[in-house]
């Protein structure tokens, strides 16, 4: 199953299991690119939220205007800092960003319990590695990509290109089928 893509300079679309890398400024305007990644030809989005709460991010859905009907969120941050928190159908919560184990078991749930085209959004791998480190990130990353492969889902992962060294990059590069790169000035570069 193919997906529409809505991100410049990108194809117009990609087929299911595919996993693109979103190399971004700490700065950088994410949130217009995944917002648009999430409602563009979708039924069901998961958001994995590292580094966000769940509330945050039902708040960045409502400003770009994305159908909330349609998201389901992981929340990371909430347990751990001692937010309030309810479970509902539309929002989970592991204990934190680096419960890499927990964070993949919801994955897969959300995956297996939902049809039609699925979309997840890892915001972001960056702090899944400040977290736990890079080689778990690496790990759950690569873990992440076989169940959309096994799904015939896609997913977009943020990694901040000005924390991890050059080496680290080029890791997380070679693991994606896809990179998008939005530099400073906004600019966006896809390899594909």
């Amino acid at each position: 199953m193919d997906y529409n893509l809505a991100i410049e300079n990108a194809p117009d679309s990609i087929p299911g299991g595919t996993g693109i890398l979103l190399l971004h400024p700490s700065i950088g305007e994410t949130d217009r690119i995944d917002t648009d990644f999430l409602k563009t030809d979708t039924d069901h989005f998961l958001v994995i939220s590292t580094r966000t709460t769940a509330r945050e991010v039902e708040q960045k859905l409502e400003h770009y205007d994305v159908d909330e009907e349609k998201a389901v969120v992981l929340d990371t941050l909430s347990v751990e800092r001692g937010y309030s928190r309810r479970r509902t159908d539309h929002v989970h919560y592991v204990s934190a960003p680096d419960d890499l184990d927990g964070i993949v078991a919801q994955t897969q749930e959300f995956l297996e319990s939902h049809d039609g085209k699925l979309r997840i959004s890892v915001d972001s791998v960056t702090e899944m590695a400040y977290y736990a480190d890079v080689d778990g990130a690496y790990e759950a990353s690569e873990r992440l990509l076989e169940l959309l492969d096994e799904h015939d889902a896609v997913g977009l992962f943020h990694l901040s290109n000005e924390v991890h060294d050059e080496e680290t990059i080029q890791r997380f590069r070679n693991l994606f089928d896809a990179v998008v790169e939005l530099d400073v000035s906004g600019e966006v570069t896809a390899e594909f």
